[in-house]
């Protein structure tokens, strides 16, 4: 049975390889997996079929066979526990990979996106001015320790990894705040991931759903 997976009709990235579904298209094109996408607009996703299926309402949701999965991050590390390619063989890098896992979405992501919500929704507030350099000091604290840690590898821990994956997907949300600027290093690492042709298949695929549907409009 394929795996279908859902994602916006119509996404508020504008393709932009932002919205959730991406680092789950990204994993099963890493492991060559195939896939379906079940496209929903923002009104069917608080239906009652969907909610069966995602609690909160949002996207991702992971179907195959009777196992149905919620959270980008859950979804990653089940297809890379189930299939060859995103973990490594031994047992302690296996196990620093899923650490870096967490990093990124537990560590990395939420002063970012806690940036993000601010430019979005606060820009025309009388302490916006005075908030972001705030928020955008949080934002380099985490990306000053990555950077130490990162040095000049290739990838975070040894081949890329699972944790790679999720690590690039976080910090391309800073593509156009300027902020990654100050580190060529991760400037670099988020590029690589970027090179690889099975991010390509993923954005490609992303992509092409929104100019559809601008096409459609």
């Amino acid at each position: 049975m394929t795996i279908t997976i859902t994602a916006f009709a119509q996404s508020p990235d504008r393709g932009r390889g932002l919205a959730r579904d991406m680092s789950v298209r990204w994993a099963l094109e890493e492991v060559g997996q195939p896939y379906a996408v079940r496209l929903l607009s923002f009104a069917a996703m608080k239906e009652a079929d969907h909610l069966a299926l995602q609690p909160f309402g949002q996207i991702p949701t992971y179907e195959d066979g009777d196992l149905t999965l919620f959270e980008s991050g859950a979804i990653v590390f089940h297809i890379a526990q189930r299939y060859m390619g995103l973990l490594p063989d031994d047992e302690g890098a296996r196990a620093r990979a899923i650490n870096w896992m967490f990093a990124a979405l537990n560590t990395v992501e939420p002063p970012i996106l806690q940036r993000e919500g601010a430019m979005l929704t606060e820009r025309d507030k009388p302490w916006h001015a005075e908030r972001l350099p705030m928020l955008d000091g949080q934002v380099h604290d985490r990306l000053a320790a990555l950077a130490c840690r990162l040095g000049d590898a290739t990838w975070i821990d040894g081949a890329f990894s699972a944790g790679d994956l999720l690590l690039v997907n976080v910090l391309r949300r800073l593509t156009t705040s300027g902020l990654l600027a100050a580190y060529p290093n991760l400037l670099a690492y988020v590029a690589r991931g970027e090179g690889r042709p099975a991010f390509q298949r993923a954005f490609a695929d992303q992509l092409g759903v929104f100019i559809g549907a601008e096409q459609s409009g």
